[in-house]
């Protein structure tokens, strides 16, 4: 038998591979550290754990739900949106809960990509974007993220020919994997972009609430005309520690969220009504457990940029998001030297050149590591250049 060709041409995605190698070290009984995927540690809070203890017991909530979500979750959406952004949504068909970010990131293509369309994706990114894309039958042409340029795409240098076949944008602010952020002064400057060029922006922006040092992330739904062109993908992934739970949401423009709406119907049953209002708890109620969580990553970023540049790694201290991206030592590619620090240290980090080409000579590690095995890797990291050093005086 045969699978269909559109998945002979998919990459293995990137986490899967990393996982593997880790799991074939631990098997081997080998103590290995991870600072790969961007998995919060730190338990969801128990007041929305609470709820979902509670609605599981309802057996209301034992049936299907519905493609478009409960009614009181969308409020809840359009109201916290209003409250952290100023931000106005209509429940009925401004917003549309997900079965986590990504699963309506994949699906988007699918409502907007015939074959042979064009999809502007940066580079690097989150892989997504242009799985999503491809599987759709579209083309991506990749937008590279630069330091010189603050990691933001420059929108005046796509050719014309290009522009013609466009029908989406992708942007993702605060970035994974740069942790660049991006202000309002931008995102106006996509809305015009997107008008000029008859445009769909989509904006993934799951790391709005994790920000350090008093910095607070604007949404680009914020930008002057925004719901005009475009919608924001949300997620409480990172906001409130639910990554297993599986709920997130798109919000803005009404065509968009109606085109996603149309597909999912068709693919899924909705979110579980029981986790749905776990989110409206998470929402609705208090929200300091967003500060505390901010204040442990906070701590943990200073300690891992500090520690990489130590070593000689260049990076720079980001102001949101659940990383740190650093340039790899002279002589290393990204692979090269991610597969020596798993070897030498049993340390892992995430390659860049796994979000893209525009990402290679860096690595990506995350902050949601428990702080004894984060203070363990670090030690292990300090020490790399000794332990190769050692290393290859040993087989010389």
């Amino acid at each position: 038998m045969r699978v269909a060709k559109r998945l002979e041409n998919l990459p293995p995605y990137l986490f899967v591979e990393i996982t593997k190698k880790i799991a074939e070290k631990r098997a081997k009984g080998e103590d290995i550290i991870s600072f790969a995927v961007g998995d919060p540690d730190i338990p969801t809070p128990s007041h929305i754990i609470s709820r979902l203890i509670e609605a599981a017991q309802d057996s209301t909530n034992h049936r299907y739900p519905e493609s478009d979500g409960l009614p009181e979750l969308r409020q809840a959406v359009a109201e916290w949106y209003q409250k952290r952004f100023d931000v106005s949504l209509n429940s009925e068909k401004e917003v549309l809960p997900l079965i986590g970010a990504k699963e309506g990131i994949a699906h988007i293509a699918f409502s907007f990509i015939d074959p042979g369309d064009t999809v502007l994706v940066p580079d690097p990114a989150y892989p997504v974007y242009a799985i999503g894309t491809i599987l759709a039958g579209g083309r991506p042409h990749y937008l590279p993220l630069t330091a010189g340029n603050n990691f933001l795409p420059n929108l005046r240098t796509i050719p014309e020919h290009i522009l013609e076949m466009t029908k989406l944008l992708w942007i993702n602010y605060p970035n994974n994997p740069t942790g660049a952020v991006a202000d309002l002064r931008f995102f106006n400057q996509v809305v015009e972009f997107a008008k000029k060029n008859d445009i769909a922006v989509c904006h993934d922006g799951p790391y709005t609430e994790v920000a350090f040092d008093g910095y607070e992330p604007v949404s680009f739904l914020q930008a002057d005309g925004a719901k005009e062109v475009g919608v924001e993908f949300h997620s409480l992934s990172k906001s409130f520690n639910m990554t297993g739970w599986r709920i997130g949401v798109v919000v803005g423009n009404e065509l968009i969220v109606k085109a996603l709406m149309t597909l999912k119907s068709n693919i899924d049953s909705g979110i579980p009504q029981a986790i749905q209002l776990m989110a409206i708890e998470a929402l609705s109620g208090p929200q300091d457990c967003i500060l505390e969580h901010n204040t442990i990553y906070q701590r943990r970023r200073d300690l891992v940029v500090e520690v990489l540049n130590k070593i000689g790694l260049e990076a720079q201290t980001p102001m949101a998001s659940l990383y740190v991206w650093a340039k790899v030592p002279p002589g290393y590619t990204s692979a090269s030297f991610a597969a020596d620090l798993l070897e030498q240290v049993g340390v892992v980090v995430t390659p860049g050149l796994g979000y893209g080409p525009s990402g290679e000579g860096y690595v990506r590690l995350s902050l949601t590591v428990a702080d004894a095995s984060l203070v363990k890797g670090l030690s292990r990291l300090a020490g790399w250049r000794d332990d190769v050093n050692k290393f290859r005086i040993k087989v010389s």
